[in-house]
């Protein structure tokens, strides 16, 4: 049974989620920053179609990235030795998430619709959503971006217009979030991609008593300002 939930319904409890499809729990509400807040506390996000009601997803297993178990390959460790790029942070957070918005291969539609980039970039207005971004030759590469709750950094999304540019993206914010004491990176779904960098599933009732620990720590809203870059380990 999918919840239906009014602007003033609470979330249900997370094990009334669907089996098939994994982690379906609600429809309808708002992309308030209220409710997105609420949503992400407890272990929520929203994913659905331009023109669909809002659906809401807490999968079980969940995909995550604990920032000590990161792998770099051989490859890509030679890129990020090279700098032949910039990192910049909050730098064109609009930019980021239109492009992340994009149609893709083999992908029908988009999920970061107008609703979505509105939503998102109100949290962005308010220091709770961040981008990280691979500038290349004075151009964006590649970047991804996703919310921040006190330890806890929820991904949403990432693109790339130059080979390994958002990967590069990524290895830096992993960094520095370790740097940070941050103590886990929300995958949401499992991709052969994230797991090639060492993202991995772990039981959803453990994904929730990590969470409820990270986001009562001290946070870091506002815009952010990286100081840890990859070659200094």
């Amino acid at each position: 049974m999918i919840h239906i939930l009014s602007s003033d319904t609470p979330f249900p409890p997370l094990e009334h989620a669907l089996v098939k499809p994994n982690g379906l729990l609600a429809a309808g509400g708002d992309l308030s920053p209220e409710r997105l807040l609420s949503a992400y506390r407890r272990g929520i996000f929203p994913w659905f179609n331009d023109g669909e009601p809002i659906l809401w997803w807490s999968p079980d297993p969940r995909m995550v990235l604990f920032p000590n178990e990161l792998k770099v390959s051989r490859s890509l460790r030679q890129t990020l030795k090279k700098k032949r790029y910039e990192i910049r942070t909050d730098h064109a957070f609009s930019s980021v998430i239109r492009a992340c918005a994009a149609p893709r291969r083999k992908q029908d539609g988009t999920w970061i619709h107008h609703e979505m980039i509105a939503a998102y970039s109100e949290l962005h207005r308010q220091g709770i959503a961040h981008s990280v971004e691979t500038w290349i030759n004075g151009e964006l590469a590649g970047g991804l971006y996703g919310v921040a709750i006190g330890q806890m950094f929820f991904g949403e999304s990432m693109f790339s217009r130059i080979t390994d540019a958002s990967k590069i993206a990524l290895v830096h914010l992993v960094k520095q979030l370790e740097n940070w004491n941050f103590g886990l990176i929300d995958c949401q779904m499992k991709t052969a991609h994230l797991a090639s960098m060492g993202a991995r599933e772990i039981p959803r009732s453990c994904f929730v008593q990590r969470l409820k620990e990270l986001i009562r720590e001290p946070g870091r809203n506002g815009r952010w300002h990286f100081d840890y870059t990859y070659l200094e380990n």
